[in-house]
């Protein structure tokens, strides 16, 4: 039996009030190594397992943030390990069943810190990443493993919501040492009840896209705009009456304009299977020419050295958007979401926000052709907010003795920042793996649906049949 499943039983015979904390003091007291040879082990959640391309940027530049960090603060040896944030299985929400924690709990009860970097994890209105990082907490909690959210993303309060209630009572713990957020401060001051933990607003780590993923840069020079959408059903499901067809009537109104302004243009995905999917449509049901369609969006470097070549973007999800900001291209940002008004916001765009009211191409085609005169400005101190504040909340963890360290100026850090080598074949293979996964497990649940409406079907049939006899 393997050191974690006896761990797993312990804890699930005594329960979680004594077990992780003895286990982990004993595994420590077990081990040869000693704490100065031991690497400082930092697991890291993200949704790099996402198949929208814009998640695995924000990872690579999560990695690249704290391994800079780790120089930053003269830590030599040091392991990111880098997980799904949803570590915590669909198959154990479903099940409870206790030996699909097995997993999770190793990796958290090894880790010096948990670092939970730019994903929507407060988000509970139509997705569990809620109760994952409920579980997540409490898990961290019974093995003394410290706890830092960094830029994350934050989608409204609810004091009457037991889920929203759920999460608050967990971000509470004695192991949150700090939360950032990217988008709603206001919404995170009402989770966060304890003084104790250090709460701000920062940059996604995205805005460091030009620099981690400088060797895939590639613009160039031709008059062009890159057109993201999203899936058919995405501002619907948020509250936004415009559907499928209103959508696909504004990008055909938008192709028509370029076209007549004289712009090249590409219209592409950030990769989700679901916005793919509405891009196929785009061509079969409308007749949007397909060489003007991007499709198998499967890895970060291809998403850079897409945006990189345009010279504006229009765009629904939010990350071609941060990307787009930070290497320098201009950009309109269609809501769908609050998150993309926090967005340009944050970065003195609020006027390049569009909201879907009364939206047309030819306003849209204008106001491109104004963005790309206006161009982009950063504000450093901006920029530097995720890094400052991820550095003082890790040093506090790694280096409580040290404060005199103070983070690298921003000279520095551009110098010692860690770059992205690229997309491995194996990782890519995953990519796709888990994207097409994606897809089979959507289509087989509208399989069912379509199964259990036919039988539906033939039940009411076969009622209407017997009241016509009678």
């Amino acid at each position: 039996m393997t050191s974690i499943r006896r761990a797993a039983r312990y804890l699930f015979k005594h329960g979680p009030s004594q077990s992780w904390r003895k286990y982990r003091k004993h595994r420590q007291e077990k081990t040869s190594i000693s704490p100065q040879e031991r690497p400082f082990n930092v697991l890291l959640l993200t949704n790099r397992d996402s198949d929208n391309v814009g998640d695995q940027v924000i990872e690579a530049c999560d990695i690249a943030l704290i391994s800079t960090v780790m120089g930053n603060l003269g830590i030599k040896r040091f392991k990111i390990n880098s997980r799904a944030a949803g570590i915590i299985s669909q198959k154990y929400l479903a099940t409870r069943d206790e030996k699909l924690l097995e997993s999770a709990l190793k990796a958290i009860s090894e880790a010096d810190v948990v670092v939970f970097g730019g994903a929507p994890l407060f988000n509970y209105r139509y997705q569990v990443f809620y109760e994952r990082t409920a579980i997540t907490l409490e898990l961290a909690r019974e093995c003394n493993t410290p706890v830092i959210f960094s830029s994350i993303g934050v989608e409204g309060y609810d004091e009457d919501n037991e889920k929203c209630q759920r999460l608050k009572k967990t971000l509470n713990f004695d192991c949150v040492r700090q939360i950032t957020t990217r988008d709603d401060f206001d919404s995170l001051e009402k989770f966060i009840e304890d003084e104790r933990i250090a709460i701000g607003k920062v940059s996604d780590p995205a805005v460091f896209t030009w620099k981690v993923f400088e060797r895939f840069v590639k613009p160039n020079g031709k008059k062009k705009v890159g057109v993201f959408i999203i899936r058919a059903n995405a501002f619907i499901d948020n509250g936004i009456k415009f559907s499928r067809d209103d959508a696909a009537a504004l990008w055909l109104d938008l192709i028509d304009k370029l076209e007549q302004s004289g712009y090249d243009y590409e219209l592409l995905t950030s990769g989700h299977f679901g916005d793919e999917a509405f891009l196929d449509y785009l061509i079969k049901a409308h007749g949007v020419d397909a060489k003007k369609c991007v499709f198998n969006m499967n890895s970060p470097e291809r998403l850079i050295e897409k945006i990189s070549s345009y010279d504006a973007v229009v765009s629904c999800r939010l990350h071609p958007s941060i990307i787009s900001f930070s290497l320098g291209v201009p950009s309109l940002g269609i809501v769908w979401n609050s998150k993309v008004d926090y967005f340009y916001d944050a970065i003195g765009y609020a006027d390049r926000i569009i909201n879907t009211e009364g939206i047309n191409g030819a306003a849209l085609a204008s106001r491109l052709e104004e963005i790309i005169d206006e161009g982009v400005a950063k504000d450093e101190s901006y920029l530097m907010s995720v890094y400052t504040t991820l550095f003082e909340a890790l040093r506090l963890v790694a280096k409580p003795d040290s404060p005199s360290l103070r983070p690298y100026s921003y000279p520095e850090l551009l110098e010692n920042l860690v770059v992205f080598e690229g997309t491995s074949d194996r990782e890519a293979n995953e990519k796709v793996k888990r994207k097409f996964r994606r897809t089979y497990g959507k289509y087989n649940d509208l399989a069912d649906v379509n199964r259990d409406q036919k039988k539906k079907i033939r039940e009411l049939e076969g009622q209407l049949k017997q009241l016509r006899s009678r």
